[in-house]
């Protein structure tokens, strides 16, 4: 596809969610739920499959554009984009990558069509970065597994139909494609968050859950060199963009409110200290979308320093989100602390980045390994 066709796209979206998602988005996170009926009419427009290839009913779009269209969309909302990040990032990249002919064939057009939605099964109760050590269990009895354990803090877990699992077992880390209907699968939903409220986050239980062999995604053994990373280089590359979402929204409300609001007699914008936190924050937006911009160009050419680029990307457009949005808040006054202004509820959700798909403590030392080999001077020989 040319990029003018995927322009058309990404401008297609940001009307999408300029009508259906962002005059909703307080309404979706009140109510706990992202909707239905939403999730079918991003489908219906291919954006539940915006990187999946055309054979599999999907959009084709390159990284660059997909990371465009993930930001307008995670403008209008966060809870609407993290479908994006799990659904197509997570669990449909590590699939389309890492699944035979018979596994793309059953489940990535019917994820490209909403009539299956996925989510990525990692983090559990007691083990959430550290992805080696996950407890949840498999064995193997005849030609079928049998899986043990509960994973927790899955966004849209509670209403997933498809689980990409991540295990442990004999011989290792193993990825399973568990289904909602299988015996012995049970959600819960987890309330009282912080953010990502309408995210259908959950918590799993998976109880002598019989599993096919033909849904193990790759070979037994090799889940964390392959589909773990995969999926987390993926889902990584989202939130870089989600950062820059966030952080481009809350710089629009902050110059918005700013040329509209008046203290002493004067616009707000016109403060020179109101002026140096605004020049901030455009600075940091450029800076973290040319990042983006960057580590999509190299996933495009399937450049070998993509991942780190990613990582750093992700890094420090998660730091600048929640920079710009703390900021936000601060021009805001007392109306940025409530919950009828945008700002409050982007100062929630620009947090949660600091978390999710690596701690930024965890890129901090993913960046630092690289630099510290790729930036060693040796000392000259005498």
């Amino acid at each position: 596809m040319d990029n003018t066709s995927q322009q058309k796209i990404v401008d297609e979206a940001r009307e999408f969610a300029d009508r259906e998602i962002r005059p909703f988005a307080a309404q979706f996170e009140a109510n706990e739920a992202v909707p239905r009926e939403l999730i079918d009419k991003m489908a219906q427009r291919g954006y539940l499959a915006a990187t999946f290839p055309a054979e599999y009913d999907g959009l084709g779009l390159d990284p660059i554009y997909y990371g465009l269209l993930t930001e307008e969309i995670g403008k209008a909302d966060a809870s609407t984009r993290g479908l994006l990040t799990v659904h197509t990032s997570l669990a449909g990249e590590a699939l389309a990558r890492w699944g035979n002919k018979e596994q793309k064939e059953k489940w990535l057009r019917p994820m490209a069509q909403g009539k299956k939605l996925a989510c990525f099964a990692l983090t559990e109760p007691e083990v959430g970065t550290d992805a080696k050590n996950v407890k949840t269990s498999y064995r193997k009895e005849g030609n079928k597994y049998i899986i043990n354990g509960a994973k927790k803090w899955i966004t849209f877990g509670n209403i997933a139909d498809l689980f990409l699992t991540v295990t442990t077992g004999e011989k290792g880390i193993t990825a399973f494609i568990i289904e909602r209907e299988m015996p012995g699968v049970k959600t819960t939903p987890i309330k009282g968050l912080l953010a990502g409220k309408a995210s259908h986050i959950a918590e799993i239980q998976f109880e002598n859950v019989e599993v096919p062999a033909e849904n193990i995604v790759g070979k037994e053994g090799s889940g964390f060199t392959y589909i773990v990373n995969t999926a987390l280089d993926h889902g990584r590359y989202s939130i870089a963009w989600a950062g820059i979402a966030i952080a481009q929204e809350a710089l629009e409300a902050m110059i918005t409110y700013s040329r509209q609001r008046s203290q002493f007699g004067k616009k707000l914008h016109t403060h020179q200290l109101i002026q140096g936190i605004i020049g901030d924050a455009v600075t940091k937006v450029h800076a973290g979308r040319a990042l983006c911009l960057r580590a999509g160009q190299l996933r495009k050419n399937n450049d070998s320093n993509a991942v780190i680029e990613t990582t750093i990307a992700k890094y420090f457009t998660s730091k600048i989100a929640m920079e710009v949005a703390v900021d936000a808040v601060q021009v805001h006054g007392g109306n940025g602390c409530y919950n009828k202004y945008p700002v409050e509820r982007l100062f929630r959700e620009a947090k949660i980045l600091e978390i999710i798909e690596g701690t930024s403590q965890v890129q901090q030392e993913i960046i630092s390994s690289y630099g510290l080999r790729a930036y060693f001077k040796p000392p000259a020989k005498k």
